[in-house]
């Protein structure tokens, strides 16, 4: 069918255009008949948290989504645009993408007079249907709301003509989305210029009421702290929001793997081929679990899951720098490796007052060795590394190092016992890259269970 350009061809094919609300609810109804992945970027929340949105888009409400940082709430607020048309029809020009069948802007209604079936339409992607807004002290009324145009009233329009506004952001969501983050931070006169715009669809500029009555799906987002405390938000606005949804972060070490292999910026070399092993990734997700439950670390403020994306990153990174160094070409984090994600995780958590003055890395230092623990414990019995551990009673060391290339590890599995029936059942013991890997984890884990000493020298770690 014709794409219409005036409202006189578009009415021959629809007699009216649905509200945002509806348009949703058809578009999510449409996905559940089908069988169609809903929210299928959003991880860990199945259960939990879809439940809740689908049951809130189905019946047109405004939403307000609580959580601590990096839990997928702008995620969620982004992959709702899916639940749009691919275009929308509106007035050609108009600012607030006026409906053609019903419109409420001054200039649109004088021009639907004028021109009757010869109006111009423009056509609006989904994509420029959500408009963000990151809450800040500093927002004015002027941005969400609007100003009288300097412009305009020059031009020779006066102060109390509605045309003679430039329209803010909730204005121009108009038969769209719009989305507010960290909602409690607004002051509070923009609260009360907010909620009475949400529930009456009215608001005044310079002394001058305007009346709009916009068709706005409204998302919200609030650390629950903020939301709850009195002061930071408002009642009445609080009133206006239809329902609350808790959002967290993943209950389960397999959600939290699958956000970090979404999410990270893969490294693409040539000549070069990157692979991290099961364990590392559980390992880093480990770590941030670690942290979400340690009493030394601010639980107000949370954990995100970017501490584990960009651990992740960042031990791939050091993986890298030694295999350009040893020009090897396959590119294998370590356990060695994990060091080199502390700095992308003390700047992501806050410490409680009284860690302030401990060594933030020995604090993390000590959750990675939690981290190593447990995976290990996942993957092998003690029992069934018994020839191993016997081997280093008998005298075996073995030294181990970051800057030490993976060809340098393969003679382990002549002179140690059972450790190449060990790194096979994690990785490929014939990579001698996977190969290393193994054996570092394989010796930190029985350290860890007190079955090996380790002594540090310089960069090197000596197992015996």
């Amino acid at each position: 069918m014709q794409k219409p350009t005036t409202f006189g061809e578009l009415k021959q094919q629809v007699n009216q255009l649905p509200d945002v609300r509806t348009e949703m609810r058809q578009n999510l109804i449409h996905k559940l008949k089908t069988n169609e992945s809903i929210f299928p970027k959003v991880i860990g929340y199945d259960d939990t948290v879809l439940p809740e949105l689908i049951n809130a888009i189905l019946c047109g409400h405004n939403i307000i989504l609580l959580g601590e940082r990096g839990q997928g709430k702008s995620r969620i607020i982004r992959s709702m645009i899916d639940f749009l048309d691919k275009e929308m029809p509106a007035v050609a020009g108009c600012p607030i993408h006026d409906s053609p069948f019903n419109p409420i802007c001054s200039e649109c209604k004088q021009n639907l007079i004028d021109l009757g079936d010869q109006l111009p339409l423009d056509y609006i992607p989904r994509e420029k249907r959500l408009i963000e807004k990151l809450a800040t002290s500093d927002v004015s009324t002027a941005d969400l709301i609007g100003e009288v145009d300097p412009i305009k009233v020059a031009q020779g329009r006066t102060l109390d003509n509605e045309s003679s506004i430039h329209f803010g952001l909730v204005p121009r969501a108009h038969r769209s989305l719009f989305a507010i983050n960290e909602l409690p931070d607004l002051a509070e006169k923009i609260q009360v210029a907010f909620f009475n715009i949400m529930e009456e669809n009215d608001f005044q500029i310079k002394g001058f009421p305007v009346r709009l009555p916009l068709d706005t799906f409204i998302v919200a987002t609030a650390n629950p702290e903020d939301y709850t405390s009195r002061g930071r938000i408002i009642t009445p606005l609080k009133d206006r929001f239809d329902v609350q949804i808790r959002t967290h972060y993943p209950l389960e070490r397999k959600y939290e793997i699958r956000i970090m292999e979404q999410e990270v910026r893969t490294l693409s070399l040539d000549g070069l081929s990157t692979c991290v092993p099961d364990f590392i990734k559980e390992i880093i997700a480990e770590i941030t679990f670690q942290a979400r439950r340690s009493q030394e670390i601010n639980q107000h403020s949370g954990v995100s899951c970017r501490v584990s994306i960009r651990s992740y990153e960042a031990i791939v990174g050091s993986a890298l720098r030694r295999s350009l160094e040893f020009s090897e070409t396959f590119v294998v984090p370590r356990i060695t490796d994990i060091e080199a994600t502390f700095p992308a995780i003390t700047g992501k958590m806050e410490m409680e007052y009284e860690a302030v003055d401990e060594n933030q890395a020995d604090i993390i230092a000590n959750l990675t060795k939690q981290a190593v623990k447990l995976v290990f414990d996942t993957h092998f019995k003690l029992e069934e590394l018994a020839s191993i551990t016997d081997a280093f009673e008998n005298g075996v060391t073995a030294e181990i190092s970051r800057n030490q290339p993976s060809k340098d590890y393969l003679p382990a599995f002549n002179v140690i016992p059972g450790m190449e029936d060990a790194a096979g059942a994690l990785v490929d013991p014939a990579n001698p890259a996977e190969a290393a890997a193994a054996i570092e984890f394989i010796l930190e884990g029985l350290h860890l269970s007190n079955k090996l000493n380790r002594e540090v020298i310089e960069d090197r770690l000596v197992y015996k």
